[in-house]
């Protein structure tokens, strides 16, 4: 009897080695959704950005291109997933599921930012930019730079700036030659400090609403134009219900590029600089097309019986552009340097 329990003993401590030794063996590739941590030999992502444009915008195509370039770049060990047309909801909860890694990557405009962060009005300085391809220039210069540095008090990883064209002016009656011909006109405007600041410099009734609404709106005449880029101008066919675009250039409209710190922060340096790599790549692949679209969409304006006029002399807007400038290089160094380096 005490040899057949002996016997017993040495089985069970033999079968309780082996699972040990497969235990230690086993394992494998696990995937984590928007950088969680996973176990196993090697690690997958599949993150999520979001933004607010439509499918068509250029927007929307550099976050594709810029999926392709994190699957490429990865060897396929970093998806994304892509929601637009504010799927995930408007933008100020796009910054809170940000903050908490709920959503990894947003393409964020620069509009909405620029309430959060003062420096970021920068980019709205009037008529700082003749064309979209002078604005794109400064997207590399150090104050652009520290702009996305100051992002990291807001729990964000500011990674770059994108652009969909720069802004122009389309009115159901007349063009504009000088602001004697917007005073008194209400126009639909991006919800930006400095944007607002320059309308009522201008003597216009400068108005806040969303994109949904805005083509209604023209439609019944509750306002009498929009400061609107080409791209978005063709996207959502606003020129269905106003008919007189004047191309003035008086701002450019970045979206701002940037990565959950929590999710970042889960990623190895290695991985980082994978993130960072294929947001450049997509990045300089957008403006380039962006600029691209600037023509093309002109002609698909002019085809669709847009009446096009363009603003050639900008010095009866001079005081206005003077007031702006001083107000917003009084409230950040940053847009000081910013304007400086405009101007060279």
């Amino acid at each position: 009897m005490k040899q057949k329990n002996s016997l017993k003993l040495s089985i069970l401590a033999i079968l309780s080695v082996l699972t040990l030794l497969l235990a230690g063996c086993g394992g494998g590739s696990q995937q984590a959704s928007g950088g969680n941590e996973a176990s196993g030999k090697e690690q997958t992502y599949t993150f999520k950005a979001t933004h607010v444009t439509q499918e068509t915008h250029v927007w929307h195509q550099t976050a594709l291109k810029f999926g392709e370039e994190l699957d490429k770049l990865s060897n396929g060990k970093m998806k994304l997933d892509v929601y637009p047309a504010s799927q995930l909801g408007p933008e100020k909860d796009m910054v809170s599921q940000l903050e908490t890694g709920a959503i990894d990557f947003g393409f964020l405009t620069n509009a909405y930012m620029s309430t959060r962060q003062e420096s970021l009005n920068a980019w709205f300085m009037p008529f700082a930019f003749k064309s979209l391809k002078d604005a794109v220039a400064v997207r590399e210069s150090a104050p652009a730079k520290d702009m996305l540095k100051e992002l990291e008090a807001q729990g964000l990883v500011g990674l770059d700036f994108g652009f969909a064209g720069n802004r122009h002016i389309l009115m159901k009656d007349g063009h504009i030659a000088s602001p004697a011909d917007l005073k008194g006109k209400k126009v639909r405007i991006i919800g930006s400090p400095a944007i607002q600041d320059f309308w009522t410099a201008i003597g216009a009734g400068p108005t806040a609403m969303p994109l949904p609404e805005v083509y209604t709106s023209l439609q019944t005449g509750v306002i009498d134009g929009i400061d609107i880029d080409l791209d978005a101008l063709v996207t959502e066919k606003y020129y269905e219900n106003a008919e007189n675009l004047t191309l003035t250039n008086h701002f450019t409209f970045p979206t701002v590029i940037v990565m959950s710190q929590a999710s970042y922060n889960k990623l190895s340096a290695e991985d980082q600089e994978i993130v960072k790599t294929a947001i450049k790549n997509a990045v300089d692949w957008g403006v380039q097309e962006a600029i691209n679209r600037e023509s093309a969409n002109l002609e698909t304006l002019k085809q669709a019986g847009v009446k096009v006029e363009e603003l050639t002399d900008a010095t009866s807007f001079e005081s206005m552009i003077k007031q702006v400038e001083e107000t917003y290089s009084q409230k950040s160094p940053i847009i000081k340097a910013f304007l400086e380096e405009t101007k060279k």
